[in-house]
Parts: C-alpha cells; sequence; structure tokens
C-alpha cells in the first residue's frame, strides 16, 4: 500500500490495517519456517507496509499534540 494511499485512510482504518497486516505477516513466517514459500519477498514486503502505517499513525499522533 502506498503512504499516499494509507494518508487517505481514517484513524479507525490504519488501525484495523495494521492488525491484519500484522496477521498476515505471522501467517507468512509461520507458513516459512514450514516450508519455503515462493516469494519470500513477501515477507519484507508485508513488514515494510506495517511500518509504513504505524509511522503515518505516529505522524497523526504528534499532530494531535502540537495542535
Amino acid at each position: 500500500m502506498k503512504t499516499s494511499e494509507i494518508i487517505e485512510l481514517t484513524d479507525k482504518e490504519i488501525l484495523e490495517r495494521i492488525q491484519l497486516e500484522n496477521d498476515t505477516l505471522l501467517r507468512l513466517k509461520m507458513n516459512h519456517a514450514v516450508s519455503p514459500l515462493d516469494n519470500p519477498l513477501k515477507i519484507q514486503e508485508t513488514r515494510r507496509g506495517v511500518a509504513r502505517l504505524m509511522t503515518i499513525m505516529r505522524q497523526r499522533e504528534l499532530n494531535k499534540k502540537m495542535n
């Protein structure tokens, strides 16, 4: 998910998306431990997606504190 798409989401939607992506990441890691994934870079992409979501949430929290 691109940063521009994330910015358009509400706080609640971002939190839901973080939870969904974390669940996906856990599932990917477990599947990869059992048998190698066809595309192991999917783990990296998912982890970076979670980081993007969390970064946007943190920026919003800081903006609320500043105002």
